[in-house]
């Protein structure tokens, strides 16, 4: 699972890191942000008439054929079921994307309570979850576009805080995963794979994430590790 996630790099990071050609969204919504939750707005990469592009939409994704925008919108999408469930078929053939971050949230069950945990690369770097979206058109011309980041089974890393992980797209299968021409997922599933072992890290951050509203550089903060977690840290 992944329900909330960080993207604090500036606007010149994003496009050398996913060689963006293309900007179709507003400079002054690339700010750097350390909590991003389900329904905002969110920088997307896309692949258009043969150039990368940098859009913004929606966490949550509407399917283009939703009577009403009212829709339930998913968040994350099971990488095993992408190409038959009817809500996902259609852009796992033809609309995939990356959705640029640097790090995740999630929570561990300590002690009776959920434990914040910042989950990033060992290097820090920036990456791109495996992503999924669609544009939904209302009755009087409304354009409405939503991303859904697709999950796979944890790893060792992971498992001891959740049964599920964001798909991180290795840097080599990114152009293959953004490729138009690849119509059928089956001939994706080597880029739908979990993350080695030792590629993720994590340390415990303070329950002030656990709010939406709450978006700044505080939320990556490292707080004393609890007891009961120490041994899942390292």
């Amino acid at each position: 699972m992944c329900g909330r996630y960080s993207l604090t790099r500036r606007e010149a990071e994003l496009v050398e890191r996913f060689g963006i050609e293309q900007l179709l969204m507003d400079r002054a919504e690339l700010r750097p942000r350390y909590n991003i939750a389900p329904t905002q707005m969110v920088p997307v990469v896309v692949s258009k008439d043969g150039q990368r592009v940098l859009a913004e939409m929606k966490w949550g994704l509407i399917p283009f054929w939703a009577k009403d925008k009212k829709i339930k919108p998913v968040i994350n999408a099971r990488s095993e079921s992408i190409a038959e469930k009817p809500f996902f078929k259609q852009a796992a053939s033809k609309r995939r994307c990356l959705i640029p971050a640097d790090g995740f949230y999630e929570w561990k069950k300590a002690n009776k309570e959920k434990v914040p945990l910042f989950i990033h690369m060992a290097d820090r770097g920036l990456f791109g979850f495996a992503g999924l979206w669609d544009e939904w058109r209302g009755p009087e011309g409304e354009v409405v576009r939503t991303c859904t980041i697709i999950t796979t089974e944890a790893n060792t890393t992971m498992s001891p805080v959740h049964d599920r992980m964001p798909v991180i797209v290795r840097p080599e299968h990114e152009r293959l995963w953004l490729d138009p021409e690849i119509e059928d997922i089956e001939k994706l599933r080597d880029v739908l794979i979990r993350l080695d072992n030792d590629a993720l890290k994590m340390y415990q951050v303070s329950s002030e994430v656990n709010s939406p509203a709450k978006d700044s550089p505080e939320m990556l903060d490292p707080v004393p590790v609890q007891a009961s977690l120490l041994d899942l840290l390292g």
